[in-house]
């Protein structure tokens, strides 16, 4: 693979999976270092890159595993969700709207912190990164099966939970297990 080719292919993901990395790490230097060291270690491995079905699937799986292992002296660190550093207000939305809006990210997030670490991941790169079954079953090493059964479990899990919390009037769910 030719620079300009690894540059078309491989730089462009560099913010994708600075994000994935800063979830898994919760420190953007840490996340930052991740990035670094993934792309040099696809740039070493250039010319083989041309053989994996999806460079992103394989940088994500990379990156995850250069976070795993960087984590493992460490205590876990849980998955958040995406909007924890974004500003989801909007202009149409009224005061009342946004805090409902707050309280249900905050009871979502505080459901997938229950879920195993297994299935949060899953739920991460499916329903909030996007990612295909195929794209998940390589960076997880996994069956598109399992997957699947994975995310579904965790999927009802967390509908129980939610029409649990709201059958009771409870919109607070405490973040441990």
């Amino acid at each position: 693979m030719e620079t300009a080719e690894f540059k078309r292919l491989v730089l462009p993901l560099s913010s994708k999976l600075l994000h994935f990395a800063y979830i898994l790490l919760k420190d953007t230097g840490e996340a930052e270092d991740a990035v670094q060291e993934v792309c040099l270690k696809l740039w070493k491995i250039r010319e083989s890159l041309e053989n994996y079905n999806s460079v992103e699937a394989f940088a994500m799986k990379v990156t995850r595993n250069w976070c795993l292992d960087r984590l493992k002296a460490k205590k876990p660190v849980y998955i958040e969700n995406y909007s924890n550093g974004y500003d989801a207000s909007t202009d149409e939305w009224n005061p009342h709207q946004l805090l409902e809006q707050h309280d249900k990210l905050k009871l979502l997030n505080a459901l997938l912190l229950r879920l195993p670490e297994q299935q949060q991941m899953i739920v991460q790169l499916r329903d909030i990164e996007g990612l295909e079954f195929e794209q998940i079953s390589n960076i997880m090493d996994m069956n598109v099966n399992a997957i699947r059964v994975n995310l579904s479990r965790a999927r009802n899990k967390m509908k129980e939970e939610i029409l649990k919390s709201e059958t009771n009037g409870n919109r607070t769910v405490k973040n441990a297990p």
